[in-house]
């Protein structure tokens, strides 16, 4: 398989942003993503990029770097990586992730974290190929 590059996500490519998430889950529609894009723009604690082949959307991976209280630096957090299907292991996911880890360094993070649901065990052991080490536990109160 050839390389794919990888961009800064642009508001062109929600639509297939949009399939990719469905792939992950997450019904999420190109409106939503359009107007999170945007918000995004000029921020330097979003960031949002693309693996791009043949002018088709087949990875992407959400960035947010939070200021840390209790030290100077920041921390870096991945909240979605999604790899078109049949595509897993090709490293695609893995350049995203290295994508995502140069922008945090670039930003003064000292680590950076990502969250996978417990069902998905694929995930985790890409994530510990990648470096990461499970850690602590994470508690969530939803608001509805």
């Amino acid at each position: 398989m050839r390389v794919p590059s990888i961009r800064t996500a642009e508001v062109r490519d929600c639509c297939e942003i949009a399939k990719l998430m469905l792939e992950l889950g997450y019904p999420t529609s190109p409106e939503l993503l359009e107007r999170k894009l945007k918000e995004f723009e000029g921020r330097d604690y979003d960031q949002v990029f693309v693996a791009e082949l043949d002018e088709e959307i087949i990875g992407v991976i959400s960035c947010h770097i939070t200021s840390l209280f209790h030290q100077e630096e920041a921390s870096g957090r991945i909240t979605s990586l999604v790899v078109k299907s049949g595509l897993a292991g090709t490293g695609i996911g893995s350049r995203l992730v290295q994508t995502a880890e140069e922008y945090f360094k670039n930003c003064n993070c000292i680590k950076s974290e990502v969250t996978s649901g417990n069902i998905r065990t694929g995930a985790h052991e890409f994530y510990i190929s990648c470096g990461y080490a499970r850690d602590e536990q994470r508690f969530l109160k939803v608001y509805n």
